[in-house]
């Protein structure tokens, strides 16, 4: 991969409307972002269904956002879609699967009304949420970021960063009773 392009170079392609720009995108990210959505969806059509659409609502959104950071950018997207994948071939049925654990442990740090969210501008809630990570160490940032963002399992997260299970969930507790009481301190009621 000695011609691999930088990310800067990737955004230009596509900021210049150049089919290579997709080419790049997929060479040089398909499997992070094919690890992002297989977590979320599991099964390996949809995930590289969702692969796929990440390619074309990157092509679609550049120009006119010019992302500084592309490897967040495209995990954004394709969560995005892997999570509305996931919501529709879950609609009815909840269950204990990671998707499902994950999202409803940190809902204990929101309120339980439906409307919160609709209430609260998104992007408001995620600055708080990104300002209290701010204040936490590294490994913090990158055990919530991991299981809350990448939704990775706790045992995934555990051998990623060569802790036990237990310390892990001790600090993904700790975690999320700091950031309902920081977000009660901005305002935000459980």
């Amino acid at each position: 991969m000695g011609n691999e392009l930088q990310d800067n170079e990737i955004v230009q392609l596509l900021w210049d409307r150049q089919e290579e720009g997709i080419a790049q995108l997929q060479a040089k990210y398909k499997r992070y972002c094919g690890a992002i959505a297989k977590r979320i969806v599991v099964n390996p059509e949809d995930t590289e269904e969702c692969v796929n659409d990440t390619w074309l609502r990157a092509w679609n959104s550049i120009p006119p956002h010019r992302p500084e950071n592309l490897a967040g950018y495209l995990a954004k997207i394709v969560r995005n879609l892997a999570l509305n994948t996931y919501k529709k071939q879950h609609r009815k049925k909840r269950g204990g699967d990671v998707v499902t654990v994950a999202l409803e442990e940190l809902s204990d740090c929101l309120a339980d009304k439906k409307d919160t969210l609709e209430e609260i501008e998104r992007q408001e809630l995620s600055d708080m949420i990104a300002n209290y990570l701010r204040g936490k160490s590294i490994e913090q940032q990158a055990i919530f970021i991991k299981r809350y963002f990448y939704l990775m399992e706790i045992k995934e997260l555990a051998g990623d960063l060569q802790i036990k299970e237990n310390t892990v969930k001790s600090i993904l507790f700790r975690m999320r009773k700091e950031l309902k009481m920081y977000l009660e301190g901005e305002g935000i009621f459980i």
